[in-house]
Formats: C-alpha cells, structure tokens, sequence
C-alpha cells in the first residue's frame, strides 16, 4: 500500500511539471500503473473466499453501518425460481438460527433502528443487498455481527414461514403492476433481445411466488448464498482491528458447496441492425424517449483508466449543458432531457439519451436528441464549454475532499459495494482530485469530440417509445422513426454557438446598511442580529459540514392575499421568475456564471408566506448574496421564458392524471379540502392557461416590495464576524416600504364528521386506503409531540399486524402532526396500499388496533422501540444543518417560546404509555375522520 501511494504522488509531480505529456513515455508508462486503493479503508479476503471492507468513520457517531452483499440476484434463478432470489431476500427477516419468527426486527427496532427506514435490502438482476446500521455499543455491535452472520449462513425459511411471506411479497409484486410494469414487459423483450435479462426481472411471476415448493426456495439459498459469492462491509465508528478479528472469526467456517454451481456472465447479445418499441398504454402518465447504443464494457484499472472516465464524464457534462438550454427554450423539444454513458446490466454498458417530452412530441423529440450528437459529431464542443465544465467538475471533486471527514457512512458502503461486484475503483477523494486537478488541463477538445463517434454507432441501437394511449395522440411508426435518424445523420448542422457571460452578478456593490442591533443566544450559539432596514438575520455558525451554508427566509403573506383570479398566476410567479432569470441575465446565463460554484437560491411563495430557501459554498456566499438581493430587486421578464414554462408544465401535467395513484392524490386532496381549488391537487392544463404573465410578474414584485418584515435564517460554516458584512451590503440594501403585511384564512378544512368515499380509478387490482383523523384543536407542542410519538408506534403495530401477522400489505405508515397556522388543527394519517379483496378487513383491523390502543393504552416494550428510534435520530440531527436550520426557521416563524426550542433525551425518556393513551383518545374520535378507498375500476363495477 505505502509503495503504491509513493508511485501515486511521483506520478503527480511529475504531471504538474511535465508540458509535453502526450509525447513523454515515461508519463504514458505512469498512467498504466494501477489505480490505487484508498489506504483508509482494509479490504481482505478470507480463505473461504468471502471478501471484507472496514472503514472507520465518525460520521455519525457512535454508529455502523453493515452490508452484506451476494453477488448473485435473479439472473441466477432457474425457470421454477423466477422472483425467488427476492423472495430469498424476504426470508432473511423471518426466521434465521439466532432470530426465529420475526424476532430479528423486533430486537432491531429496540436498538432504535427503523424496519424500511434503516433495516432494509434489495435484490437486482445481479445482486442482491443487506442493509443493517446499527449503534455500536458492545451488545448491540455483537448482536449486529451475529444478524450478518445468521444472514449468510443461517436462514431457517420454514414452511410455516415462507408461507406467511407469500402474501407480503405478492402484495410487493401488487405494487410494481401497471402502466410502467406492462410497458416494460413490452420493452424489455426488445432491448434485451435473445438475452436472458429479459426474463428474469426480480419481482418474478406471481404464478410462482404462489406455488413454488419451499425446496425451490431452500436450494437458491444453498446455491448462491456462499462465501465465495460474498462481501461484508463494515464502515463507522469502530475499532478496524478488532471489527477484522470479528469477522475472521465469524465467517471464516462459512463453507462453500462441494460442487458449487458455477455462475455464468450472461450475455446481451450484439445486432447490427436497430431495434424500434414502441408502447403505449391508457394509464401511462409521461411519454419517454429512451435511446440505447450498446457498448462492451471497459476496464477501470489503471490511471489511463481512470483518465479516460474523466473524458467520458466531461463530454456527457458539457452535452447535458446543451440539452439543458434547448429545455428552457420557447419552444422546448422535451420536459426534461439527459445523456450518460453508464453500466446497464453486470455484462453490458451503454450510452444513453433520455427524455419527456409532449403529447406528438416524439418525432421532435428524437430528432434533437439525435441531432445534438450529430453535431458534435460534426463540430465538437466549443473551448469555453469545456473550460466551464472543467470547473464544475473540479469542484465537485473538490468538495468531496473538502467534506471528507464529514462525509456520511452510508457514501462509502456504497462505493465498497460496487468496488465488489463491479471492480469500481475507490482510490479515495482525496487521490481522486489530486489526480482529476493535475490530470485534467491534458484534456482535449478533439479526443472528448470524437467520442460522438465512437459511441453514436448504427449497430447495437435501440430507440424505446413509451407514452399514453389517447385519443388524437398519434404515435410514430417504426419507420418514421429510423427515418428520423437517418435524415439527421445526413444533415448538416450549425455549430453550437456559446455566448460569452458577464463575469459578476454585479459590477458595483449596493450601498450598505448597518446593524443596528444584535443578541445572543450563548445556550444555543445563536446570534440574532436586526439591520437598519429592519431585516432580521438569525445566524448558527456550525461544523457540522466544512463546505456547506443554509439559508431560508420568510415574511408573511403569501399567494393567499389575492383573490382566486389571481390564484394560478400567484402560485406559479416564483417558478415564472426562477425561469426568466434576474437583471440581464437569463436562468441559462445565471447557471453558466455559476460554473465551478456551489450556490443555489431560490425564491418562494407559499399559501402563508414568501420568502427564499439558498445554499453556497462559504467561499461562494458572495454570490448567493448577490443572487438573493438580485430575486428581491430585479426580477427578469421575459416572455419566451413564460412561454417555455407553460409548455414544460403541460408535458408534466398533461396526463398525470391517467395514472390511479396521482388520480387517487388528486382527489383526496379535493376530499380534504371539501373542492377548494386552492386546497392542493395537481395542476390542470387549462389551470396553466388561467397565468397571466404580467400579472404574475406584479404579484412577484409586490410580495418581494418589503424586506423590513423579512427573517433570514444561516447555518452552516460561517464566522459571524465574516458574514456580517455581506449581511449588511446584500440584506441591507433591500428595499423597504414598511407595511404590515399579514396571511389571509381561505377557510380551507376537511369535512366535518365522518366521511367515507371511494375513488375509482384503474384496472390492476391494486387498492389503496388513507385514513384521516383531524380536527380543531388548541396547540400545544407537548401534546404534538405524542401526537407525533403515537404515529410512530402506531406504525410498528400496523407493520406486525397487517404485514407480519396478516401478509395483507407491504407498505404501511402512520404519523401524528399539529399544525399552527392558518388555525390550530391536529391530524393523525395512516395509509397503505393493499389488494381489493383485503382492503375492508385491513382497514377494520386498523381501526380495531387504534380503539385497542385507546381501551388499553400501548405496551412498555413497544413505546421503548420508539424512545430508542427518537433517541438515536435525535443524537443524529443535532449534528445536522437542515435539522437546525428547519428548526431555528420554525422557532422564528411560529414566534416559540425558547425554552421549549430543542428536543431533549429528558423529554423523550419521560414519554408515557399514559401519553400516548391520552393522545389516542383526544385525537382519534371515532365521530371525525375521512376514510378514502381507491379501487379499480372493474372491482367497482361488481
């Protein structure tokens, strides 16, 4: 290791003195040395073959983060096993030789980790993953080795047991059907032609996950489930030594089978000629253009390796780029559009374009995205697009650096996974810029243009129309469509042409305010400062992230000051604005200056309030500043940008509510809001003709007129000292008319008593239930915070009760909220999805387990698996950004009391089985709920 890292730093040296590397052997000689392991993580190899990864990380404290990781997922499964590498999966929380039942999730939860949330696992055509963090404390640390251990070698999968499971897996199974599962059983067949990925998706088939013999299910895991086939990743706060010493000694017996089958790498065979599907189907909600060059993979091995992914990454980054900016022309060709050029399956890779487009924008569609490669093909990319990219790549590379010893466990787990299963390289941030700064000024337009044509070929394409069947929508031909491409490969085309951008936001500072007032708050390291304007700035300097500031901002009023004439263009202004850009510059523009920067500002309007939320590097706050002061003074208008926002929204929106579940949203929001037009649902095509551009423009200018009754809130890495006078230039300096400004009460409420309806939409037997408690209530934060812990619990019974007990879900969640403004409510929401045949006795249980908790009140055992949970969340939060900016935010606006500002470890170790009881009987009135079925529509029609 410590030879290889001294290879490594000779060969940057010399790269940073060396101007003739392409023609020096000896630099060519240093790019094929092997690209090196990042020296802080121990990977090992057992003798049995199973490999290990251990990191010690701090971030969070006092927590691990487990992976076990099979090499092995559908793909693997014989023709009687099709869905049984998932169901497998399944097994692993109901029953292993230390854990029987579903006692493996009942002790988890008592540690305070979350079934789903934390504890969770995949299967994928070639894989399948274990996800186990967990505290680290002595017993539980031991206990969490000996799940891992019981996971790849001691799973019972007992009748009884894999045949409760039958029923959660088929309601997964139930979950992944519709609009997208029956397009893609179309598709898959096409783009995987005469390749075995086509018929092995993991869900598998629901004949049998029905019917299969638990010795078909028994024989996968025996087969697959084997050392040699498996990683342990161990990344946290832990002693490396002796986490490697566990692991020898707990793995090391795993045995492999005497005759092992052997695992094959299947193909996806190559074609020349190209393959066309096109699918529809009534309940599709987007319409995507899919366009496929297949490529062999290639190695990442060596630093020429290495090198060449820079050049792939630049080229997609810098076409990305250009497809961004055809996306907010007036006109524009797609929703949405993207290139990449990634692994599609273990064996094959591709480069890829991706779009939304339309209703008859398909033909367009394809054309551009052809198009855009013909033309670098043709002319390449310009010198300033590559200069731009280069920075923007350089510092994100940066901030990872930057951030490294705050950088969250779960990032390096999941680069250890694909290092193992794949071979991607993890030689560390810090190499990695080293390498990428030194390396990337030997970058060159020509080799990065002629990837257009190694990549763009005629042989082993695939073009992939997916969209809604509906009436006046016509969709392309296959022959249009190769027509299409082939019309473009014989066209000339102009050259991109890059416009050159204004170096600074602005050329001369706003004249400067004061502050003319400051307090500090020593308990919570907050300083509140008042500047003469009356701007108010609420400032928490952290290190919780090295490279990372947080801003939010509020003043009230909101889009509920006007009347419902003016309702879409007032909800739609900030996004209008966002669009069009601020002073001289275009939202292209601003993105453009912004190259190598890290800062986001976006404004608001909400139905109460107006305001911002911001993010920047701390190097970069100058411009966020400049960008915020430019939002409040100088909005941009600009009717093409109107126009192209208008057009986007439509291909957003236009059949969304084709699909059930967003019909199904929709309308309980209309439920909820007893038909209110402003009380939520999903925006309608003729809603977006009602925006009046003008009109929004005004409105903008007018929410944003006053900053006197503005509050900012910063966290993040900052000095107050340092941030003040940017403070006083930028926040300063905005104008003020001194208003009292206030939200106006809509009076929008759910229905008073109780409400029952059902919702028909769909043809899969796929139903889903919400139910709703709520009602008025004076505010109190003790009692919203049972309200909030009873959720909790109410989550963990209904996950034992219809999931584990009844196999009738395989979904479910509750949560307990009160809310302050416009009026004082509460609401308790328990929702699931489930099949129609079940959905009346789910939702009797539901209410059966509530009026039990109501009788009886909740076991101690179960109250103290969510104080545990709210313990180590809180333990994390507090060492979080968002969690203080979103609660000094919330403390301001809400006007609280500061004694009551922090969750205490005091005030959740005092949380009662008495609470919660007295919560569910003030909440959960039986005399005031809605209760909203979706069913389909021929289950309706019986």
């Amino acid at each position: 290791m410590l030879k290889m890292k001294s290879l490594v730093i000779a060969f940057l040296l010399f790269l940073a003195v060396s101007p003739v590397w392409s023609q020096n052997s000896e630099l060519n000689n240093a790019l094929e040395k092997p690209i090196p392991l990042d020296p802080k993580v121990k990977v090992g190899q057992l003798e049995n073959g199973l490999t290990y990864y251990i990191r010690q990380n701090e971030k969070p404290e006092d927590k691990v983060e487990f992976r076990l990781v099979i090499n092995a997922g559908s793909m693997q499964e014989n023709d009687k096993q099709l869905g049984l590498a998932h169901f497998t999966e399944h097994m692993a929380f109901n029953g292993t030789e230390n854990f029987k039942k579903n006692e493996l999730v009942d002790y988890l939860q008592s540690a305070g980790v979350k079934f789903g949330a934390d504890l969770n696992a995949y299967t994928s055509f070639d894989e399948t993953v274990y996800i186990l963090p967990i505290p680290t404390d002595e017993e539980t640390l031991d206990n969490g080795l000996t799940v891992l251990e019981d996971w790849a070698g001691g799973l019972l999968m007992t009748g009884d047991e894999i045949d409760k499971e039958r029923g959660v897996v088929l309601e997964e199974w139930r979950l992944g059907q519709g609009a997208g599962q029956r397009m893609r059983d179309e598709y898959f067949p096409v783009l995987f032609k005469d390749s075995r990925y086509a018929e092995r998706l993991p869900i598998g088939k629901k004949e049998i996950l029905e019917n299969f013999e638990y010795e078909t299910l028994r024989s996968f895991y025996e087969d697959w489930y084997r050392p040699n086939l498996m990683a342990v990743i161990a990344v946290g706060d832990i002693d490396p030594a002796e986490m490697e010493k566990e692991i020898k000694a707990r793995f090391g017996d795993l045995q492999n089978p005497k005759k092992a089958k052997k695992k094959k790498l299947y193909e996806v065979p190559a074609h020349e000629e190209t393959y066309v599907s096109i699918v529809t189907d009534k309940e599709a909600n987007f319409n995507q253009i899919q366009l496929y060059y297949k490529h062999d993979n290639e190695e990442m091995k060596t630093l020429s390796d290495m090198r060449r992914d820079l050049v792939y990454s630049l080229y997609n980054g810098m076409l990305g780029q250009r497809l961004d900016e055809l996306r907010q022309s007036a006109n524009p060709p797609f929703l949405f559009a993207s290139t990449s050029f990634s692994q599609m399956v273990r064996n094959k890779s591709a480069y890829s374009s991706f779009a939304v487009v339309g209703e008859n924008g398909f033909e367009k569609g394809v054309q551009v995205l052809a198009e855009e490669n013909k033309r670098i093909k043709e002319h390449g990319f310009t010198a300033s697009e590559l200069d731009r990219y280069k920075k923007t790549f350089l510092n994100n590379a940066e901030k990872r650096v930057k951030e490294l010893d705050k950088t969250e466990s779960t990032r390096f787990a999941s680069a250890y996974i694909q290092h193992f299963l794949s071979e991607n390289p993890i030689p560390g941030a810090e190499f990695e810029f080293e390498f990428y700064q030194n390396l990337i000024n030997t970058i060159t337009l020509p080799e990065i243009n002629m990837l257009a044509s190694k990549w763009v070929t005629d042989e082993n394409r695939v073009v992939v129309l997916t969209g809604a069947e509906k009436e006046g929508v016509e969709m392309p031909s296959e022959e249009e469509i190769l027509s299409i491409l082939e019309e473009v490969e014989n066209s000339d085309l102009e050259p991109y042409k890059d416009e050159d951008v204004a170096e600074s936001f602005m050329t001369t500072a706003p004249k400067a305010g004061k502050v003319q007032n400051r307090v500090v708050h020593d308990e919570l390291g907050v300083t509140e400062l008042e500047l003469n304007n009356g701007v108010r700035v609420i400032l928490k300097p952290t290190q919780f992230k090295n490279d990372e500031v947080k801003m939010r901002a509020y003043s009230f009023g909101g889009h509920s000051q006007y009347e419902m004439e003016d309702y879409y263009s007032a909800s739609n202004a900030t996004s209008l604005i966002t669009e069009a850009g601020v002073a001289d510059f275009s939202n292209t523009e601003i993105k453009k200056m912004l190259s190598g920067k890290t800062v986001r500002v976006s404004p608001y309007i909400s139905s109460l309030s107006e305001g911002f939320r911001a993010e920047a590097s701390p190097q970069d706050l100058e411009e966020m500043f400049q960008l915020t002061h430019l939002y409040f003074t100088a909005p941009r208008m600009d009717e093409e940008a109107f126009g192209s926002y208008v057009s986007k929204n439509k291909m957003l929106f236009g059949n969304l509510m084709s699909n059930p579940q967003f019909y199904y949203s929709d309308k309980l929001s209309m439920i909820l809001s007893q038909d209110n037009p402003r009380g939520g649902g999903f925006p309608k095509a003729e809603d977006l003709d009602k925006i009046d551009f003008q009109r929004a423009y005004n409105i903008y200018k007018e929410r944003f007129a006053d900053a006197s009754d503005f509050t900012f809130v910063f966290v993040g890495n900052f000095d107050v000292e340092g941030i003040t006078p940017m403070l006083e230039t930028y926040l300063g300096s905005l104008p003020t008319i001194e208003r009292k400004d206030n939200w106006v009460d809509l009076g929008i409420r759910p229905p008073e008593g109780i409400v029952k309806e059902e919702i028909i939409k769909g043809t899969d037997q796929k139903s889903y239930a919400t139910i709703l408690y709520h009602g008025d209530t004076e505010y109190d934060k003790q009692k919203s915070y049972y309200l909030k812990s009873l959720g909790e619990l109410v989550t963990n019974e209904l996950i034992d009760i219809l999931r584990e007990e009844k196999s009738g879900v395989y979904g479910v969640g509750a949560s307990g909220s009160m809310s302050r403004l416009p009026e004082s409510r509460y609401s308790f929401r328990i929702a699931f999805p489930c099949g129609p045949e079940n959905v009346d006795e789910l939702v009797k249980t539901t209410h059966e387990i509530l009026a039990d908790i109501k009788a009886n009140g909740v076991k101690e055992e179960d109250l103290d698996k969510v104080k545990e949970a709210q313990l180590k969340g809180l333990k994390e939060d507090l060492k979080k950004n968002d969690y203080w900016l979103n609660r000094l935010y919330s403390f301001y606006y809400y006007d609280d009391d500061l004694s009551n500002f922090i969750v205490t470890e005091d005030k959740i170790q005092s949380l009662s089985a008495d609470d919660l009881k007295m919560a569910a009987n003030e909440f959960l009135n039986e005399d005031q709920f809605v209760e909203a079925i979706l069913l389909p529509e021929e289950e309706s029609a019986e």
